[in-house]
């Protein structure tokens, strides 16, 4: 195991995010203090050479008290009000801890349906490194007042695991109000204990996981496997942890048994394959037999028309869609060639036979290899 985090010590990037309940006290106001021994963490790493990015929450936390909700359960619209009160309050005491230590900061607001369009990725992508590379802290949050899926599902797990994906750093940090996947839940059972590494995030693991957290945050153990699975399944480590330990983020870059390591098992993705993987929805389902299957995991072919039993859903030239074996097993995902509706008409038919059936044929691919990610 010792051995495994050793690896740690040689990352040169790595992103952050710390959720709510890690920035929050007991009454679910910001701790300044939190924020002052992240930022002296962030500045000893970038001493040694790392690249940091920090994806935050606690923006709704920051403004409800001002808005006077309290501890009280908040409407969407109440939480997007709170956020928009909130940011600029965290962001200046993200700004003043950072400007104590001689760092300089940068705000970024993403949404999530702007990191699926490709263009706009590579914007955001752009921006982030070049802070980087002057030397500034990116500061990012979900742009709560415009967002609805990340309030209410994500809690910016989801975001930094996208962020990290885009920018291609090596770990992803999720730090978060316990000592990291406990192997029962620990509200529940006082004898939990402590996952120290997962090799790989399979169903027993995702079963292990509780439900959303407190009232002052919106993610849960879930969502930070979910965001953890998608970090490793394209070759990088992820680290889940107590954000409230002592300097644990040097903790965990220096190879210490703190928080959850969870191990790559993926082969690294090359950029376009991240975003058909990770930031396209899919907009529908290919059912293939089992020769096509085989074909298209072990032998690195592309889906062609014969090899599919059925298409389900409504989906463009262009749209990914998710690929699956006769059993139901989701196995890969890719850029469709053809829309759903032709797709129907081909499907089972010879590559010969796709003109004369649709009155043309543009590929003789129905997702070209090029464009397709196995998992």
């Amino acid at each position: 195991m010792d051995n495994l985090r050793q690896n740690l010590k040689d990352i040169s990037s790595l992103v952050v995010k710390v959720g709510s309940n890690v920035l929050t006290d007991g009454r679910g106001k910001i701790d300044k203090k939190i924020i002052s021994s992240l930022s002296g963490q962030i500045h000893a790493l970038k001493e040694r050479g790392k690249k940091v990015i920090l994806v935050t929450s606690g923006a709704i936390a920051a403004g409800r008290w001002k808005l006077g909700y309290d501890k009280k359960e908040l409407t969407l619209r109440q939480k997007q009000a709170a956020a928009a009160v909130g940011q600029s309050q965290l962001m200046r005491f993200y700004e003043d801890a950072f400007f104590g230590k001689g760092i300089v900061t940068g705000q970024v607001l993403l949404t999530d349906d702007g990191l699926s369009d490709r263009v706009r990725q590579l914007n955001a992508k752009n921006t982030l490194l070049t802070l980087l590379e002057k030397d500034v802290v990116p500061v990012i949050n979900e742009n709560d007042t415009v967002s609805v899926e990340e309030i209410q599902f994500g809690d910016n797990d989801r975001l930094s695991a996208l962020v990290a994906q885009m920018t291609g750093t090596e770990l992803l940090i999720l730090l978060t109000d316990t000592q990291g996947l406990m192997d029962k839940d620990p509200k529940d059972c006082n004898d939990a204990k402590r996952i120290a590494v997962v090799k790989e995030i399979k169903e027993d693991i995702e079963c292990l996981c509780g439900k959303k957290g407190s009232s002052f945050s919106t993610g849960g153990m879930i969502s930070k496997i979910r965001s953890a699975k998608m970090v490793t399944r394209s070759g990088e480590f992820a680290v889940i942890a107590d954000g409230k330990e002592e300097n644990v983020l040097l903790k965990i870059l220096d190879g210490k048994d703190v928080g959850t390591l969870f191990l790559p098992y993926g082969s690294k993705l090359a950029g376009r394959k991240r975003w058909i993987a990770h930031f396209q929805k899919p907009k529908g389902f290919i059912t293939v037999d089992s020769g096509a299957a085989q074909a298209l995991v072990d032998r690195g072919k592309s889906l062609l028309a014969s090899g599919i039993k059925s298409v389900n859903g409504d989906f463009s030239i262009g749209d990914v869609v998710v690929i699956r074996d006769e059993d139901g097993n989701d196995f890969a995902r890719g850029q469709a060639n053809y829309c759903s509706s032709d797709i129907g008409k081909i499907k089972g038919l010879k590559t010969s036979e796709i003109e004369k059936t649709l009155g043309k044929k543009d590929y003789d691919e129905i997702i070209h290899r090029d464009n397709m990610v196995i998992f």
